[in-house]
């Protein structure tokens, strides 16, 4: 007599057959040719482009439900498909597509005095699992580099976006298969049970090589916390501008303007604001007034409340917060080396960016800060792999193992050494 198997059983049953043939079918990425491989994301490209009715309506479906479950709009921002965003997401897909295969490169080579030569060459990285909410984007990016780079994907949506993600997931599949390669190589776990998110922390009996998670805090916390399998993942975008006394003042303002508002709710956009003293009425001040006509609420230290009294307080609190929305805090320092202390105190150590004219500062900036990317009269919100020329990311990493900053397809590979000899043997 068969046993009934419990729901548990039962999930770790569907989850350990989804690790099965995605570990069969990156054995299969792993010798396909690179032009098999592109034509497969050229294929899926086409598909999503016919699909696009059919996924903007899912989208509606999934906004509908998140609006009446009251979600912040920074929330809703990330989850929004637009026809613009679309458009975009199909680019990041062909740019992915036609970019240099990252498998088989000749990462070194090099003579022994014995005459061995020894090359070192990037391989795949095997399964990649990605627990993702909210951005339906997600999907193809994650998709589009692990096929690429010849590995084989778990995607785990939230329930946020699930319609969204399943109609991506179909047209995607559709454009592996249409290039003869397999359909597993990108699976969609079709269950919302978060513990399938357990199943995968747990490594699905050894099929799952890294977990990368894109989402809020709590979720990466907990990935960080349970996961059996490496992880690629920043814990919290708590990303700084500094405006140097050498900055040019309307360049200040438009880059400060861009880091925060463009879209609040990234793990790119500027959180706090550092001032150098010396600038407050010429630089300062139009910075906040413009951040404030976009509707940005100011919390802000005893210095910046007295040059503008419409600064609320800002609090120790809010020097550790990521806002994900339209509220910066800002602070006033002495000098270049007081801006660096305090984001070294305070950064996640994921984006950081200096307004300055003056290389001496800059150079300082960009020597004695530890985060994963840094830039100069740039804004922050240009910490996306897209931006980098990726065509797109699975996610940013603020570890300092194997992967950091836009995680790419080199980022998604490792490498093997490979040693040529000539009848050597060792004394």
């Amino acid at each position: 007599m068969n046993q009934l198997r419990t729901p548990d059983a039962a999930l770790a049953e569907l989850m350990h057959g989804i690790g099965l043939k995605a570990r069969a079918a990156a054995s299969v990425l792993a010798r396909a040719p690179a032009a098999q491989k592109a034509d497969a994301l050229h294929a899926a490209a086409r598909a999503l482009l016919a699909a696009r009715a059919e996924v903007l309506d899912a989208n509606a479906i999934d906004l509908a439900a998140a609006r009446a479950a009251g979600m912040k709009p920074a929330f809703l921002d990330r989850l929004e498909l637009d026809s613009r965003r679309y458009m975009a997401m199909l680019g990041g897909l062909k740019e992915i597509a036609d970019l240099p295969d990252p498998v088989g490169r000749l990462l070194a080579e090099w003579t022994r005095p014995n005459g061995l030569v020894i090359r070192r060459v990037a391989t795949p990285l095997g399964v990649i699992g990605v627990i993702f909410e909210s951005r339906p984007n997600v999907a193809v990016d994650a998709g589009a580099l692990t096929f690429k780079s010849g590995n084989a994907v778990i995607l785990r949506g939230g329930s946020d976006s699930t319609h969204s993600v399943a109609a991506i997931h179909r047209a995607l599949v559709a454009g592996l298969q249409e290039a003869g390669l397999p359909g597993d190589a990108i699976q969609l776990v079709p269950t919302t049970d978060r513990a399938a998110v357990g199943e995968m922390l747990r490594g699905l009996d050894g099929t799952i090589d890294v977990i990368v998670p894109r989402g809020g805090k709590s979720l990466v916390a907990r990935v960080q916390e349970e996961a059996r399998v490496p992880v690629f993942a920043h814990l919290e975008g708590l990303c700084h501008t500094y405006i140097d006394r050498s900055a040019d003042r309307d360049m200040a303002v438009e880059v400060t303007l861009n880091a925060k508002m463009r879209r609040p709710g990234v793990c790119g956009a500027t959180e706090t604001l550092l001032v150098h003293r010396d600038v407050l009425e010429t630089h300062l001040l139009p910075v906040l007034e413009a951040l404030a006509a976009k509707g940005c609420e100011i919390r802000g230290d005893e210095t910046v409340q007295a040059l503008y009294p419409a600064a609320t307080p800002a609090t120790e609190a809010d020097w550790h917060t990521e806002y994900e929305a339209p509220i910066i805090s800002v602070k006033v320092v002495a000098d270049v080396g007081a801006a660096i202390a305090h984001i070294e105190e305070y950064s996640s150590h994921h984006t950081e960016a200096i307004i300055a004219e003056d290389p001496e500062a800059v150079r300082r900036f960009f020597a004695e800060i530890d985060s994963a990317i840094l830039l100069h009269n740039a804004s922050t919100q240009f910490a996306d792999g897209g931006e980098f020329g990726f065509g797109g990311e699975i996610g940013i990493s603020t570890g300092k193992m194997h992967a950091r900053g836009p995680v790419g397809l080199e980022q998604l590979t490792s490498f093997k050494y490979l040693i040529e000899g000539a009848g050597q043997v060792r004394p």
